[in-house]
């Protein structure tokens, strides 16, 4: 059985060896006040940090999911405005979160399946959100588009949900403010830990919120995590276990090596991408070509989605469904570290077949 759905998704194959070692060392009773979880802290941030290209001026927290992040990000870094680009259900979401917390925000909305251009930003946003791949319809936002996003609101803090894309995007830390992921998507992890990488910039503005007396959360403030995170600690007990499987997989990926993860998932969206495109029945859902996501490959099956579903299941390949809206059109494949080239051929073999 290959896993496709794009989250909780395919472990990553050396998972399995990584948490019976974890259990042998006792790691999920680790205290996290103590030197030897300091150190687990330290090898996963800076492991994080060499993989992805992360700078000095950045630091690197820890929380339960990237949900979370998404309501961290609007407390923290939102006196009064957010600008939000939407363009499928998980865009919307964070721009709803923002709503519920009653924030001001603003956003420019574009059709599913599509991407932007000629946006026009109010200059007052203090936060521009930004879904880099968005998980319900397959859109990728070029880093061009992102880069851009920064050089026309200099003042703004640009942070980018990068949740459905990492390891495999290769960001300009000096055109956005905070980025962040979980870990159940692709780094081939069970869920339960969320990521975040925020900047001095973000940070100054959360401590000239609280200086305000506005309110930008309690123990989970980004003063708060970034005061523990300079200690090599969390504010609470957190998913050690999480924690140290994460360290364990980037050190395997460091070892694999960013330049032949990104090669190789390029290989893997082009021969899917190809295989849609030459089908007589389905069809890929994202038509620019530029718009569409390496990393969540989304098919539309119209009125053939449930017997598409079934038939490759019946071969041993379990794609995602369709998202809201499009959960009994579309079929998504995520493409992760966790899915080798020979597993993404046979299904291209498979799909083939099906007619």
């Amino acid at each position: 059985m290959v896993n496709f759905t794009p989250g909780p998704s395919q472990l990553y194959f050396t998972v399995q060896d990584h948490v019976k070692k974890a259990f042998r060392d006792d790691i999920p009773s680790l205290s996290h006040r103590s030197k030897r979880f300091e150190s687990i802290f330290a090898e996963t941030a800076e492991g994080l940090r060499n993989l992805l290209n992360i700078p000095s001026d950045y630091f690197i927290v820890f929380t339960g999911s990237a949900s979370e992040i998404w309501e961290r990000s609007i407390q923290n870094l939102v006196e009064k405005s957010s600008f939000h680009l939407v363009n499928g259900a998980i865009s919307k979401r964070f721009f709803e979160i923002a709503q519920q917390l009653n924030k001001r925000a603003d956003k420019s909305e574009v059709p599913a399946g599509q991407s932007f251009e000629g946006i026009l930003i109010p200059p007052d946003s203090e936060l521009i959100a930004l879904t880099h791949n968005e998980t319900s319809t397959g859109v990728s936002l070029s880093m061009p588009f992102i880069n851009s996003v920064r050089d026309e609101n200099p003042e703004s803090l640009v942070v980018v949900d990068a949740v459905s894309s990492l390891p495999y995007p290769d960001f300009d830390y000096s055109k956005v403010d905070s980025v962040f992921f979980s870990v159940q998507k692709g780094f081939g992890l069970p869920a339960g830990l969320g990521v975040w990488m925020v900047n001095e910039r973000c940070l100054a503005k959360s401590e000239q919120l609280l200086m305000k007396g506005l309110s930008i959360g309690s123990f989970h403030s980004l003063p708060t995590l970034h005061s523990h995170a300079l200690k090599k600690q969390t504010p609470e007990t957190p998913n050690v276990l999480g924690i140290y499987l994460l360290g364990k997989v980037v050190s395997d990926f460091l070892r694999k090596g960013s330049h032949t993860i990104r090669k190789e998932t390029e290989y893997k969206a082009a021969i899917l991408y190809q295989a849609l495109e030459k089908h007589s029945i389905i069809k890929p859902f994202v038509t620019n070509k530029n718009d569409r996501s390496k990393t969540v490959i989304v098919a539309e099956c119209g009125d053939m989605t449930e017997n598409l579903s079934a038939y490759l299941q019946g071969r041993g390949y379990f794609p995602g469904d369709g998202y809201g809206e499009f959960k009994k059109r579309h079929l998504r494949f995520a493409n992760f570290p966790a899915h080798s080239k020979e597993q993404f051929e046979g299904l291209v073999d498979v799909l083939t077949t099906f007619q």
